[in-house]
């Protein structure tokens, strides 16, 4: 079930909102703490967001740019403001579509529609996309998104980079060094501990999900992928 999480401040709108996306089979999920919508996102997963630009503490910008350094998910704008500067910058912040308040539901179900098919649907895979695939398991590189079977994973930047290198050598040992420099792009030093947190931040997701595959460790080496027998 396509889950749908719902920002806005004002109760009645959240209600209505929930109320109608419900009744047409979304799950819906609504934020009333409005310090900690980034951690409630990478807790919830949901496939689609409803934001508004005006809320307590932080705005709807602000938001979009701090779930934006995580995933690639649909974001929606809901907002009173009318200019188109408030659109531009909502696209400029990493929306993908704008409604005005007030708004017709049958508007808002239609472009909630529209964006799933988009990014998970008959439109999903854009030519040029890179897809990585490996023992039925796909990685979606540019929408830091691992998908096995039905299920779908949301990847931070660093732990898609590392699959996407770990996934293209496949069941070939790829050294620490060789993860280290792909993975992080710099000349600067980086603490070995450092790539270990993030290879056990992959194990943990991959098992989250049950893949046929696991990350396993070649001492003095580096790491490979090996198919579960």
């Amino acid at each position: 079930m396509t889950k749908i999480m719902i920002v806005e401040d004002s109760e009645d709108i959240r209600k209505l909102l929930c109320d109608h996306l419900e009744k047409y089979g979304y799950e819906t999920v609504a934020a009333t703490d409005f310090t900690s919508i980034l951690e409630m996102f990478l807790q919830e997963k949901p496939d689609l967001i409803l934001l508004d630009i005006n809320l307590p503490a932080y705005d709807g910008y602000y938001w979009c740019r701090q779930i934006r350094q995580h995933s690639t998910c649909p974001i929606i704008f809901i907002s009173a403001r009318s200019g188109e500067m408030d659109q531009v910058m909502a696209i400029e912040n990493g929306g993908d579509d704008y409604i005005e308040k007030p708004f017709s539901y049958e508007v808002v179900l239609a472009k909630i529609k529209g964006q799933i098919r988009r990014a998970f649907g008959e439109y999903a895979v854009k030519q040029g996309e890179k897809v990585i695939e490996f023992e039925g398991v796909q990685l979606f590189v540019e929408r830091f998104e691992l998908r096995c079977r039905d299920e779908k994973l949301e990847l931070s930047k660093k732990e898609s980079k590392l699959l996407e290198v770990l996934l293209e050598r496949g069941e070939k040992v790829t050294s620490r060094d060789r993860l280290m420099e792909k993975t992080w792009e710099t000349d600067t030093f980086i603490d070995e501990n450092t790539l270990n947190v993030y290879i056990t931040r992959i194990r943990k997701k991959l098992r989250s999900m049950d893949v046929p595959f696991s990350v396993e460790s070649v001492r003095g080496e580096g790491y490979q992928l090996r198919a579960k027998s």
